[in-house]
């Protein structure tokens, strides 16, 4: 009896309608907009200076993206990622130059060359993936150490195609009849010289990079790179491929590694061998764990903050007390930027072990900055 006057009084209630509630977008939609508005509109306001920095910190975070793919999401220690960089830049250079400086070049297409650049250096990264597949921690690490002193040797001996110690100078980009060089062209009023104009190119390839990279992880190889890194032997009763997926992620690394080598040597017009070196690739190390292992946001992050510091040292040296000019009785601003990002280093490993992305992470309220990718 209850049960039927319940049902009359539940009866004699209005029903609710269904309203179709407007969403309005999360204020980080905005936030990204108005960056990416910043971001385009900057080589209108800035000096060369700050692009060219800019600029470095673009190729460092594509470079860095690509080891935080094998050493953070894989946990393959990786000491040769130089080398990489080091065959995409000069792989660059042979590829697109005609070879009138006496040389070896091949006079194709710049943005040929640029995509053949990559390619080689996944064929480098190839070449050595079934040795990057069977190994793992420390012995990768000296593994692939022995990859920087074979490039060392090739860059300084093999001068018809490197150049020898003095390097070789780098074809400018020419994409869609623009040439990415001195000229100026006018835009706006503004002369756009080399760094306006790659400017644009640098931000198209570190947007492409972080996307491809953010699906990776998102998707099921990341699931899988993080299972191998996590417990190997799971991973393999699972199902899980450990030897494919380790090689192919050195693979994917290397090609992240060339596409920064080739940006760099457009950056700085001219390739030396001295800059390819174990110092490089321990500056991208620093850069991911600073920044934050596993994470596109940690590496990008960690990038700007490893390569942006001696560059802000130098230009206010003057201001700064103890940093100078070297000879000059201070430290010079190199060492006091390697003193400072190493510093931070042991900072992250002590207290921040997600890196500074784990800071915005925390006040999201997301328990594992390794999520935001």
């Amino acid at each position: 009896m209850s049960e039927v006057l319940a049902r009359e009084e539940t009866a004699g209630e209005p029903r609710p309608t269904c309203r179709r509630v407007l969403r309005l977008p999360h204020g980080r939609v905005y936030v990204r907009a108005a960056c990416a508005v910043l971001l385009l509109g900057l080589p209108f306001y800035l000096e060369r200076f700050w692009l060219q920095a800019g600029l470095f910190a673009m190729a460092a975070a594509i470079g860095a993206i690509g080891i935080n793919l094998l050493t953070g999401a894989t946990g393959q220690l990786s000491m040769g990622h130089a080398f990489f960089l080091a065959v995409g830049a000069y792989g660059y250079c042979v590829f697109a130059a005609d070879g009138s400086d006496g040389l070896t070049g091949l006079g194709l297409p710049t943005w040929l060359a640029a995509v053949l650049a990559v390619g080689v250096s996944g064929v480098a990264g190839g070449l050595f993936s079934p040795i990057a597949g069977r190994l793992r921690g420390a012995y990768l690490g000296i593994a692939t150490l022995a990859l920087i002193f074979i490039g060392q040797h090739v860059l300084f001996n093999a001068r018809d195609l490197t150049g020898g110690f003095n390097g070789r100078d780098v074809p400018p980009l020419s994409l869609f009849g623009l040439t990415f060089d001195d000229r100026e062209t006018v835009i706006a009023d503004v002369p756009f010289g080399s760094a306006e104009k790659l400017w644009y190119v640098g931000l198209l390839l570190l947007l492409a990079g972080a996307l491809f990279a953010r699906g990776v992880l998102r998707g099921r190889p990341g699931r899988a790179l993080n299972a191998i890194r996590d417990h190997r032997i799971a991973a393999g009763v699972i199902g899980v491929p450990v030897a494919r997926f380790r090689a192919g992620v050195f693979v994917l690394s290397s090609m992240y590694a060339g596409l920064a080598g080739v940006l760099l040597a457009l950056i700085f017009q001219r390739t030396v061998p001295d800059y390819f070196g174990i110092t490089l690739s321990l500056d991208y190390l620093a850069m991911i764990v600073i920044g934050g292992l596993g994470s596109v946001a940690g590496a990008v992050v960690g990038a700007a903050f490893v390569s942006l510091l001696p560059q802000l040292l130098t230009h206010y040296s003057d201001a700064l007390p103890l940093v100078s000019d070297p000879g000059t009785g201070g430290i010079a601003p190199g060492e006091a930027a390697r003193y400072l990002y190493g510093a931070a280093v042991v900072a992250a490993v002590l207290f921040l072990p997600g890196g500074l992305v784990s800071v915005a992470a925390r006040r999201r309220g997301r328990p594992n900055p390794g999520e935001e990718r």
